[in-house]
């Protein structure tokens, strides 16, 4: 297998998990409004909307190979500020500390892939 065909690969795989995030928030609007406001997330429902069309969107672009740079740029500003906004482990107590923290790293290696695939 060539490294395109690699990169390619890795591309359609980060750039469908975030296509499918985006759309799975869409079906799930009004509990996923609800979880954000619980967690004191300005604005909810706007911010929920606007990413996950950020999610969809620039999924899509890496999915296609389409200014993927751009995409893979707007999906690590779209996960770091995630991360900090919602995943707030040194917040929390255990056992939801390391729960949090464990989706926190996970979201670093996401980073981590879309870092690849940008740069690809």
């Amino acid at each position: 297998m060539t490294l395109h065909a690699v990169q390619a690969i890795g591309a359609l795989l980060i750039g469908g998990v975030f296509v499918f995030a985006g759309i799975e928030h869409f079906v799930k609007f009004k509990a996923m409004c609800g979880y954000l406001a619980s967690r004191k997330f300005p604005a909810p429902a706007l911010m929920l909307a606007a990413g996950s069309a950020l999610e969809i969107i620039a999924g899509l672009m890496l999915v296609i190979g389409l200014a993927m740079p751009f995409a893979a740029g707007a999906l690590i500003l779209f996960t770091l500020t995630a991360n900090f906004m919602l995943l707030r482990f040194w917040a929390s107590e255990e056992p939801e500390r390391q729960v949090l923290r464990n989706a926190f790293l996970i979201n670093l290696a996401v980073i981590g892939g879309l870092l690849l695939a940008g740069a690809g």
